[in-house]
């Protein structure tokens, strides 16, 4: 457990009831956490629920759509009055947009549409969820990001990162990007912020085409979830350690 922290520590996971998602709630939830079940769809988010709680997680659904103002305000008073407090935000919704995403042909409201969900509901959901972090003893946030969104990847001769999914890939460098400043502002704060890459996972999101598991994916983001207090801030990481940005 984390130092400070109790077995009734609170997380919310956005986008969890499927794939990585659901899995980083599993994970966090095996520990003996309570876990805020984030998701749009009510029956998906019933079932995650359902079927986490089977496994015996404290689990509970929080109705939750990243991209609109006042369903986010009403999941933050769902948390304070349902769980009292916020201990862990792991940021994991966030959609491709569709393929191909060429630069040259990708619709600008393709590119609209990922930002909105993958940055934007990352700001929206973040500062939301705040001030309860805040008062937590050991608050941790977690953006699910991508080495694709790596500017030292993609420009590095030899490395061939796949397609080029130009609004999904923007969008997780703009969410590094980002990690990076809410650091810079909660420096005087003991909130540990890092991205974490969770590798090339088979989920609906790439069409099942990965070649890791959605539990593999979701071991860099229960591992940032779990950090010790002097653990890193300011990072993106995935399984082998620290990725470039």
């Amino acid at each position: 457990m984390i130092d400070g922290m109790s077995e009734r520590t609170i997380a919310l996971v956005t986008g969890a009831n499927k794939g990585i998602g659901y899995e980083i709630a599993a994970g966090l939830g095996a520990l003996g956490w309570r876990i805020g079940v984030g998701a749009r769809d009510q029956q998906r988010r019933d079932t995650a629920v359902e079927k986490l709680r089977a496994a015996g997680t404290d689990a509970f659904g929080v109705p939750l759509d990243v991209t609109d103002d006042e369903s986010v305000a009403a999941a933050a008073e769902l948390i304070a009055g349902h769980a009292g407090g916020l201990d862990v935000l792991v940021n994991n919704a966030a959609i491709t947009g569709g393929m191909p995403q060429t630069p040259t042909t990708v619709e600008p409201a393709t590119v609209r549409a990922v930002v909105e969900t993958n940055v934007i509901g990352v700001i929206r959901v973040t500062n939301a969820m705040l001030p309860m972090l805040r008062n937590s003893a050991s608050p941790r946030i977690v953006n699910m990001s991508s080495s694709v969104g790596s500017f030292a990847l993609q420009t590095t001769p030899g490395i061939d990162m796949g397609q080029v999914p130009a609004a999904y890939l923007a969008s997780k460098t703009f969410l590094n990007a980002l990690t990076i400043q809410y650091v810079k502002e909660l420096s005087d704060t003991n909130i540990l912020i890092n991205s974490g890459c969770p590798g090339f996972t088979a989920t609906d999101l790439n069409g099942f085409q990965g070649v890791r598991t959605p539990q593999q994916g979701a071991a860099i983001a229960i591992h940032l979830a779990t950090l010790p207090d002097d653990g890193p801030t300011g990072g993106f990481f995935d399984d082998a350690g620290t990725v470039p940005w």
